[in-house]
């Protein structure tokens, strides 16, 4: 995909034990004006009553696509920096998108207090992955976390990488005929949207809709 808003490193589809994760033991190190910036970031949610739950998640260090899988090199970094505007140091977190049986995608508005795309639409269901975590756990972990629900079937579909220099491995949930999702207090409204992206409402970001139109051409 040639659009700026987003690259894409590597594209699946995988299936969930096609993907592994190898982590290194070194925490990476932040230049001082990007822990400055972290520091600032901090204070802002400080500021706007958001818990400041600072500490270690993960930084993709590296990857390899070899014979079908792919196994993704990761180390500890500190959270906050995932927060920077202009250069997130590669952490790594995971995006399950969620559709139901019909095709249509799960679409929830993050609550104003949340740390992250606060009062945004976001799809699905996603986070940072913990230290020592695979970020293929994480994506089934944020899915029940975050809504209630197990998948029927998860394809790992990319990995993708922001104009802040975040990564994120994204994936596919097909929720099985009936099920009913419950969205957590870090969402203050939900949606289904249309199978067609085309046919999305005007409050879906354009990475958003990057991500349904690369889903949809797989």
């Amino acid at each position: 995909m040639a659009d700026p808003a987003q690259t894409i490193l590597a594209r699946g589809p995988w299936q969930p034990d096609a993907v592994r994760a190898v982590w290194r033991e070194d925490a990476y190190q932040p230049d001082a004006p990007a822990a400055a910036e972290a520091d600032r970031a901090l204070e802002r949610l400080r500021e706007r009553g958001s818990p400041t739950h600072d500490g270690l998640a993960a930084r993709l260090a590296g990857f390899e696509l070899a014979d079908g899988r792919l196994t993704l090199e990761l180390q500890p970094i500190r959270w906050a920096l995932r927060l920077s505007r202009t250069d997130a140091g590669d952490t790594i977190s995971a995006l399950c998108v969620v559709r139901d049986s019909d095709g249509r995608w799960l679409a929830g508005r993050r609550a104003g207090w949340v740390a992250t795309w606060a009062g945004r639409w976001a799809l699905g269901a996603g986070g940072a992955v913990e230290v020592g975590e695979s970020p293929v756990a994480t994506l089934t972990r944020e899915l029940s976390e975050e809504w209630s629900v197990e998948p029927a079937r998860l394809q790992i579909e990319a990995l993708v990488r922001t104009p802040n220099r975040s990564v994120m491995l994204v994936a596919q949930a097909w929720l099985p005929p009936g099920a009913a999702v419950a969205p957590d207090h870090e969402h203050d409204q939900y949606s289904w949207w249309p199978d067609e992206v085309s046919r999305w409402p005007p409050e879906a970001d354009p990475l958003l809709r990057d991500v349904g139109v690369m889903l949809e051409a797989a």
